[in-house]
């Protein structure tokens, strides 16, 4: 994967080369620097495994077909977390700063025009564009030689409607001061299961045009996975380190991001009428919020526990629904492995 995705990478750098030099070297070096420089290549591994669970071919001009088309799901991904960091304002992704960041400081450093940070983000918004326009292109050129091309467009869209959605019901509830533990689990699921875990799955299955039954199995392990997968992370934001996470603990408060962490938190305090708990938690998102006694209140009443639980119980939940299927053992010990990565925070 990682060398189809340096292929593909250079590539782009060239075609877009071909029509200015600048752009190149300004914009798609450095879009394809974070596309081969970190991430861990989940999701186009889930995609194969799904094409491989369907009797996709593992060798030959198929399998090469739907390895590609797996490929795509990392600019996806790419895309995904460029416009995600402009939206949360986050400084910095996978250890170093964050798209729309650097080239703000770029900018700066080469005493150019205009203000520094909003050209950054007019640059990261390019950035993330190019990555999705090529992820479509992959799959458009990967879909024409496979069997179940039909379905397997219908499953990309249907994946990128569900992000953009996702994505809007985040900054709603956001906006909103939502503590709405539902609507929570909502945005977890549209925003982050989807595509994560349960429609890279879809999506190879369906390439290889795999039975109802296959489908259905591995659809039910990843929306449930996928949202083991995102409760994990809210917990790593708040106790985890950047060692850990990439970027600094602490984002979610700070923006007050609706969490099933944080509605939890707020059910649970206020429930036990703890009152400095509550005016603590209903504080997050605003100005000035004391993230870290926020993150001590959300342990004090149990808030952590409550999802450390609930992450155990979806993953195993998720294991469950294998057993409905045969899978070949490496996938089926892989998934068992990422289930229950996913459910231990």
């Amino acid at each position: 994967m990682d060398r189809l995705l340096g292929r593909t990478l250079d590539e782009l750098v060239s075609a877009v080369r071909g029509l200015d030099a600048d752009c190149a070297a300004d914009l798609v070096v450095p879009l394809a620097d974070f596309a081969r420089g970190g991430g861990r290549r989940m999701r186009s591994v889930l995609a194969w495994w799904g094409w491989t669970v369907g009797g996709g071919a593992a060798e030959g001009h198929l399998g090469g077909a739907a390895l590609r088309a797996c490929a795509a799901l990392e600019l996806l991904h790419c895309f995904a977390l460029i416009h995600d960091d402009i939206m949360d304002r986050a400084e910095h992704r996978r250890g170093a700063p964050s798209c729309h960041v650097a080239h703000a400081r770029a900018h700066r450093d080469r005493g150019l025009l205009g203000d520094p940070d909003r050209h950054g983000i007019s640059m990261a918004v390019l950035a993330g564009d190019l990555a999705l326009v090529r992820a479509d292109d992959l799959v458009a050129e990967a879909l024409e030689e496979l069997p179940g091309a039909r379905e397997a467009r219908g499953v990309w869209r249907q994946m990128r409607t569900e992000m953009v959605v996702g994505q809007f019901l985040d900054l709603n509830a956001q906006a909103q001061g939502s503590r709405n533990a539902e609507a929570a689990l909502r945005i977890d699921r549209l925003k982050t299961a989807s595509y994560t875990v349960e429609r890279p799955l879809h999506l190879g299955a369906a390439m290889a045009g795999a039975p109802d039954g296959t489908v259905a199995a591995l659809r039910s392990y990843g929306a449930v996975v996928g949202v083991a997968f995102q409760l994990r992370d809210d917990l790593r934001d708040v106790f985890g380190t950047t060692g850990t996470t990439g970027r600094p603990g602490g984002e979610d408060l700070r923006e007050g991001k609706t969490t099933l962490l944080l509605a939890m938190g707020t059910e649970l305090a206020e429930r036990q009428g703890d009152r400095r708990a509550i005016e603590t938690l209903r504080a997050v998102g605003h100005e000035g919020a004391p993230v870290a006694e926020a993150a001590r209140a959300l342990e004090r009443v149990g808030a952590r526990e409550h999802v450390e639980h609930r992450c155990a119980e979806l993953a195993g939940s998720g294991i469950a629904h294998l057993d409905r299927i045969g899978l070949p053992p490496a996938v089926r010990a892989g998934l068992d492995e990422f289930a229950r990565a996913a459910g231990t925070p």
